[in-house]
C-alpha cells in the first residue's frame, strides 16, 4: 500500500487534467455529462484557479512509485459564518482502490490541513458516501456530524 502524496506544482497541472479525464468518467454515473465532439469530457472549469489561488486552493497528485494513480484537489473556504476546508475533488484510479489508500491519502490531508472541515458527496453517489463516513468515522473517532442538504450528504468535523 505505499503510495507517495504530492503538492502538485504547475508542473504537474497536465497529469491532474489528463486524470480528471478519468475521475469525470466515473463521476458521471451520478451526474449527468457527456463527452464533447473531440471524445473528451469538457474540461474541469476551476483547475487553473488551484495555481492562482495558492491560498485557498491545494493541489496534490498520488503515484505509486512511478505510477499516478489519483489527484486530490482541497480549498479552503472563508466566509463570514465560518472558515473550513473542503475537498473539491478526490481520485483514486479503480485498479487501486480497495487496498487502504484512499483512506491513507485522506486522513494524511486531514492531517496536512488542521481545523474545521466540510466533506460533502451527492445524495446519489452511495459508494463515495460510503467511504466518507467510514474513514471519517475512524479520523475521528466518531466526533463529526453528518447532515443531508441540498442534494448532498455532508460531514462535518475538526482535524
Amino acid at each position: 500500500m505505499k503510495y507517495e502524496l504530492i503538492q502538485a506544482s504547475k508542473a504537474y497541472k497536465d497529469v491532474i487534467k489528463n486524470l480528471m479525464q478519468f475521475y469525470i468518467y466515473d463521476f458521471s454515473e451520478f451526474v449527468q455529462c457527456d463527452v464533447e465532439d473531440d471524445g473528451l469530457f469538457r474540461a474541469y472549469p476551476y483547475l487553473d484557479d488551484y495555481w492562482n489561488e495558492v491560498d485557498y486552493r491545494f493541489p496534490y497528485v498520488i503515484k505509486q512509485g512511478d505510477k499516478y494513480i489519483g489527484f486530490v484537489l482541497v480549498r479552503s473556504i472563508e466566509s463570514e459564518e465560518r472558515n473550513y476546508f473542503s475537498i473539491a475533488e478526490f481520485f483514486i484510479m479503480k485498479k487501486y482502490r480497495k487496498a487502504g489508500i484512499g483512506k491513507a491519502v485522506a486522513k494524511q490531508i486531514f492531517d496536512m490541513h488542521k481545523g474545521h472541515w466540510e466533506v460533502y458527496q451527492l445524495e446519489s453517489n452511495k459508494p463515495a458516501q460510503q467511504f466518507w463516513n467510514k474513514v471519517i468515522h475512524e479520523y475521528t473517532q466518531g466526533n463529526f456530524t453528518d447532515r443531508v442538504e441540498g442534494g448532498r450528504r455532508i460531514q462535518d468535523f475538526i482535524s
